[in-house]
């Protein structure tokens, strides 16, 4: 197959998982997974694939990472990131769990630009075994660099069978009128946001009426940052399709095995622990594991 810049990029390890190199750091893949409700229980559904760089062996903050790299270099860095987690996800998850991707707009600035990304993408699924259909192609909250090629670039996606989700909604420029514009699959929710509608009866009913509108359109719905109990009874309540947070499982980098994860991993949803809850804020379960889960893949 020919050489990305992504693929130009990547070390392959004995155990099927692969990282990135970018100047001094090395990137690997962490994913996280995401829940949805289900006759009471939670089960995982899907993972996000999120960047976790190193340097000189230590771990760095993928934020000061992305805030050393030059301008000019975050649309290679975009598609590196991308081709990383595509090819552990096709070595560590589940066959059946949808895959969710990040995509920047602020570095889609023509056309070209566009459909290079979504050549390198379609070479890089076919590397790694994914069916396009199982991927969820999230547009973050940044400015676009272009509106006609953000829009252009997903009816592409969409044609060619990727999800589309709009991510960190009610942040930055994740409104309503990006809703309006990209007609999304899935709508996930900022955390910060949802946290601040969630402290008040007033907000928590405008969060419900959302979530109602988007599940009425056929637009699932994701919590985002559910960190608290409460928090994941509450998201429940106001009628969210799926949930995603550090209360129900952090990232694991890849060699980390997923693929028992996805069918043995159910847990009571915020109703069932409600039930058995005394005082206080809703108990995680003993069954839910919040450092770590799956196995490691035995080199």
């Amino acid at each position: 197959m020919s050489r990305s810049i992504g693929l130009a990029h990547i070390i392959r390890h004995d155990d099927g998982t692969s990282s990135g190199v970018w100047g001094i750091y090395t990137l690997q893949s962490a994913f996280q997974p995401i829940f949805a409700f289900n006759e009471g229980k939670l089960s995982a559904v899907a993972f996000e694939g999120l960047i976790r760089p190193f340097r000189d062996g230590e771990p760095q903050s993928p934020m000061s990472f992305f805030g050393t790299c030059p301008a000019g270099d975050r649309l290679h860095i975009e598609g590196l990131t991308r081709t990383l987690h595509l090819l552990n996800a096709g070595a560590c998850l589940p066959q059946e769990a949808s895959i969710f991707i990040n995509f920047d707009p602020s570095v889609f600035t023509d056309r070209s630009i566009a459909d290079m990304a979504l050549r390198d993408m379609r070479l890089v699924l076919h590397e790694a075994g994914i069916d396009p259909r199982r991927i969820v192609c999230e547009v973050t909250e940044q400015k676009s660099a272009s509106q006609e090629t953000l829009y252009s670039f997903v009816e592409a996606l969409r044609s060619n069978g990727f999800r589309i989700a709009v991510d960190d909604y009610g942040a930055d420029d994740s409104d309503i009128n990006r809703i309006k514009e990209l007609k999304p699959d899935i709508v996930k929710f900022d955390a910060h946001w949802i946290t601040q509608l969630m402290e008040s009866g007033a907000g928590f009913a405008l969060l419900t009426a959302m979530v109602t509108s988007f599940e009425s359109q056929g637009i699932r719905t994701v919590f985002e940052g559910i960190e608290e109990g409460w928090q994941l009874e509450l998201a429940e309540k106001s009628g969210a399709s799926m949930v995603q947070g550090y209360v129900l499982a952090r990232p694991e980098i890849a060699s980390t095995s997923f693929r028992a994860f996805g069918r043995s991993m159910e847990m009571p949803a915020a109703e069932e622990r409600k039930a058995t809850a005394a005082t206080g804020p809703a108990p995680v379960p003993s069954a839910r594991p919040v450092k770590a889960f799956g196995r490691k893949v035995k080199p």
